[in-house]
């Protein structure tokens, strides 16, 4: 972790105050330009709309074709980025913190892998998913019929439980480093990147154009439950950063301070790194694998907020839904047609920021 994370600092009441009011006002503004990105992002397209026509359909109007835009298209993929974005930061958040590492991540981890390596399993073996292209089963009868974000959702939760009990397990038993356990991950996510490229090669057309599809990494094929799913998942996993801030801070100056002030640092690890693991296996299952965002997320919201649990987490998640909310408006814009995926903007503009990061803070990152 950052060396200012590795221990707490005392100051003044007052001083603590005014902290906890700036980090209150930095939440509000990244608030407020989650939101107008997502009015930007409802009102731009091929079929621009205007504030008014927005406002319109948000209050009830369900006539003409603005209504079908922003209901039926738009208005799905903006919440979908932000569950999946949000979710992602704080699964980063709990990875890097129980780990202690600070190049954590579900995806660096190869979490994300062995999710996408689950959930292709799902489509292959079980059927779920069975979608082609854009042709995607949006139906709730369809969903019924070959289980949906459901199936899919836990076979991903397997492949990224499985993932994240290799690393954690190895971890622990052999004492792996900060960097023997990245290598670690890096292992991992060849194995199951071979794994899905073999389930593939055995894969019928139908089968192989939705692992292909979604592999890439978008947020436009999101309907209804999927959503849902998403944004309970982002929600359990934030609500327990917040609920275990304390124990997450004394873990940062290590295991047996941490055990010392009464932290079942076994158990938290256990819990956290599940908790990480469901969030961002059906993150996965929905919108496929999204690079570095969950890397990139939290050390940005470090920088605003420092390392106290409570306000990275809410910072961490918002800055992660506001990256995947602009990084989905951004392709749909510049592809016109909004088939520019998601996961090659978010590794473009992931590479970039946090190479900046590290260039710019030195040893803090």
């Amino acid at each position: 972790m950052p060396s200012s994370c590795m221990a707490p600092t005392t100051s003044l009441a007052g001083g603590h105050l005014a902290r906890q009011k700036a980090k209150q006002a930095k939440a509000l503004v990244l608030c407020a330009a989650l939101v107008a990105l997502a009015l930007y992002a409802l009102a731009a397209g091929s079929y621009d709309l205007g504030l008014s026509d927005i406002l319109a359909v948000l209050a009830g109007n369900r006539q003409g074709p603005g209504a079908v835009v922003v209901t039926g298209i738009r208005l799905p993929r903006i919440l979908a980025a932000i569950a999946g974005g949000f979710g992602l930061a704080v699964s980063g958040v709990l990875t890097q913190s129980l780990l202690s590492n600070p190049l954590a991540s579900p995806f660096t981890l190869g979490i994300s892998h062995g999710a996408a390596f689950g959930a292709a399993c799902g489509i292959v073996f079980l059927g779920a998913g069975a979608f082609s292209g854009n042709a995607l089963a949006t139906s709730s009868a369809e969903f019924a019929r070959i289980g949906g974000v459901f199936t899919m959702s836990l076979c991903a939760f397997a492949g990224a439980v499985g993932t994240t009990a290799l690393v954690t397990g190895l971890a622990l038993v052999k004492r792996l480093g900060p960097q023997a356990i990245i290598l670690c991950g890096v292992a991992l996510s060849s194995l199951f990147t071979a794994g899905t490229i073999l389930i593939q090669f055995y894969a019928d057309e139908l089968q192989l154009a939705a692992i292909v599809f979604w592999s890439f990494g978008d947020v436009s094929r999101a309907r209804g439950a999927q959503i849902i799913v998403m944004g309970l998942a982002a929600a359990v996993t934030g609500g327990f950063c917040l609920y275990a801030r304390q124990d997450l801070n004394a873990l940062l100056a290590g295991d047996d301070v941490a055990k010392s002030v009464g932290v079942n640092t076994k158990l938290l690890r256990l819990v956290g790194m599940g908790l990480a693991a469901l969030c961002s296996g059906v993150v996965v299952a929905v919108c496929g694998v999204i690079a570095f965002l969950g890397l990139l997320a939290p050390h940005i919201a470090r920088r605003f907020v420092g390392c106290d649990h409570g306000p990275l987490a809410i910072h961490a998640g918002l800055w992660g839904a506001l990256l995947l909310l602009g990084a989905d408006t951004a392709g749909r814009l510049l592809a016109g047609t909004g088939a520019l995926p998601v996961g090659v903007l978010t590794s473009f503009m992931g590479a970039p920021l946090f190479l900046f990061l590290l260039l710019r803070g030195g040893s803090r990152t």
